[in-house]
């Protein structure tokens, strides 16, 4: 591939280590498992919130699956690769995320939630890591400027923030909500609250493949944004999602999870005056 990508969609997968857990938040029981300490700490937090959630928080989170969309300054699919496949190591993942991203002069990198989620995660890990990513951390000029402003979307893009102004309006129903909107498969037969479960029974190939089809939907969200934005028409969004679905139809003998991808993209058309409005 000559051409350098000018956006890196990314969609990251996490665990909760469960020895950090155990070290933090039960450190009278040293014999505990890791698996018995998140589970443990899930059951706190149930209780803690008045069962609204059981969701450990991002610090004690480490990557094991990254799954990024390469994409040219036409806004024109280039490439999707998930990151140390399939090793999936995640000091090895962080690693190979933040070099590339260096390597590539520093794409816009484009998420989903990211803000609240993937990069705080990516962030901490090479402070667990001990990786340093001065180009992240250290860029010079004003404060406005650097890439972890949030609101230099030249650096990075969450699409959340994008579609609820930064955060005024929540965008409820998520990443699954807009891709369906534009008929992206949106959540198949895996959701993020497997995650942990699947980590621990070994299937590590399921979430990655998960990974993949979110950041295939983020991709197909962010196209629908830049028509929003005016620097796309609708006709040429037509044409990249066919150029991604020819890609696709390559796949479809090498990977069931984007075969059954390729299966639910459906034609999106435009309802006309007096078309139905809602989904059939």
């Amino acid at each position: 591939m000559s051409e350098k990508p000018a956006y890196l969609i990314f969609d990251l997968e996490s665990v909760v280590d469960g020895r950090l857990v155990q070290k933090c938040r039960f450190p009278d029981q040293p014999g505990m498992t890791p698996e018995e300490a998140v589970a443990k700490e899930r059951e706190r937090l149930l209780t803690t919130s008045n069962g609204k959630s059981d969701f450990v928080p991002h610090t004690f989170h480490v990557p094991v699956s990254i799954a990024i969309v390469k994409v040219g300054a036409d806004y024109g699919f280039q490439e999707l690769k998930t990151l140390d496949r399939p090793k999936f190591r995640p000091q090895v993942i962080v690693k190979q995320f933040w070099k590339g991203w260096q390597s590539y002069g520093m794409p816009t990198l484009v998420t989903f939630n990211g803000r609240f989620f993937d990069m705080p995660v990516l962030e901490l890990a090479a402070y667990r890591y001990g990786m340093a990513v001065p180009a992240w951390f250290n860029a010079p000029g004003n404060q406005y400027a650097q890439p972890r402003n949030r609101f230099n979307t030249n650096a990075h893009l969450d699409l959340q923030d994008f579609m609820g102004n930064q955060g005024a309006t929540p965008i409820n129903g998520g990443l699954n909500l807009c891709a369906k909107l534009i008929g992206a498969p949106g959540k198949m037969d895996t959701k993020g609250d497997l995650v942990q479960e699947l980590w621990e029974r070994g299937e590590h190939e399921r979430i990655d493949n998960y990974c993949m089809c979110d950041a295939l939907d983020t991709y197909l969200v962010f196209l629908r944004t830049r028509v929003l934005t005016g620097q796309l028409s609708i006709n040429d969004e037509r044409q990249l999602v066919a150029r991604l679905k020819g890609w696709l139809d390559t796949q479809a003998g090498h990977n069931l999870a984007l075969a059954e991808y390729r299966h639910r993209l459906i034609d999106w058309t435009a309802p006309g005056e007096d078309g139905n409005p809602f989904l059939d």
